[in-house]
């Protein structure tokens, strides 16, 4: 989602651009004294167009300098003059992910949801700042509307972890079992603490086959619960969350 500020902040320079350019003379006479008239008093749009020009100008140079609070200030006053620019808004929604500030991302995505339920950049983040707030329903309620629009195995994935959370077992399996049959599920990669608690990839499938195990655990069932937590190991023998919950049952 980087990209996506990058070409933001492309898009408000060619704006800036745009609002600094003036008509040219097309003379280079100077005109007499005869021909000199007063300055003709500023109208409301033209002093709307600067105050613009210089919100623009401001966002394009704090965002080139790193200066992320400037740049965030110049977004307000930009949205403010431009309430109805979903893209200057979701920059600042954006903003406030980067900077884990979840309230406030969620908050501003929920506006833009409410103009435009498909805006699927705002589902997103909006999912991503639900969970991180612990609010596993409405993160869950949001992947479930960004999947119908964008098909995604990450998408489906992160539902059935939230449906893990929720303790919604039959959904959870279903999709596990939905993502296990594709062939993507041994390509696709995700994140998990190695035993140096360092941060290492694995094959999708590994997670998968733990998280049914999980699934199995919470209920009791011993047998199945061991059974997915090997195959997670056969696949990944250094995957730490299977080992640590086969261990677990005995």
């Amino acid at each position: 989602m980087k990209k996506v500020i990058l070409v933001l902040i492309v898009i408000v320079c060619c704006l800036t651009m745009a609002w600094s350019q003036k008509p040219k003379p097309t003379t280079t006479q100077t005109p007499t004294q005869s021909e000199v008239k007063p300055p003709v008093q500023k109208t409301a749009e033209t002093a709307t167009d600067i105050i613009s020009s210089h919100f623009a100008k401001k966002y394009a140079v704090s965002s080139r300098w790193n200066d992320l609070e400037v740049a965030k200030d110049a977004l307000y006053d930009l949205i403010i003059e431009y309430p109805g620019n979903d893209s200057l808004i979701f920059a600042l929604a954006y903003y406030y992910y980067e900077h884990e500030n979840n309230t406030s991302a969620v908050l501003v995505c929920n506006d833009l949801l409410a103009r435009n339920p498909k805006n699927t950049a705002a589902l997103e983040v909006s999912a991503v700042g639900y969970e991180s707030l612990g609010i596993y329903d409405r993160s869950l309620q949001n992947y479930e509307s960004l999947f119908l629009l964008t098909n995604e195995n990450t998408i489906l994935y992160k539902m059935a972890l939230l449906q893990y959370q929720l303790k919604r077992y039959p959904e959870c399996l279903t999709n596990a079992d939905i993502l296990l049959a594709k062939p993507e599920s041994g390509t696709l990669k995700v994140s998990f603490n190695d035993k140096d608690k360092k941060p290492k990839e694995y094959a999708m499938k590994v997670s998968l086959l733990n998280l049914k195990g999980m699934v199995y655990k919470d209920q009791a069932d011993k047998v199945n619960a061991k059974k997915f937590f090997d195959e997670a190991l056969a696949a990944a023998p250094d995957f730490v969350p299977a080992k640590e919950n086969l261990a677990a049952l005995k």
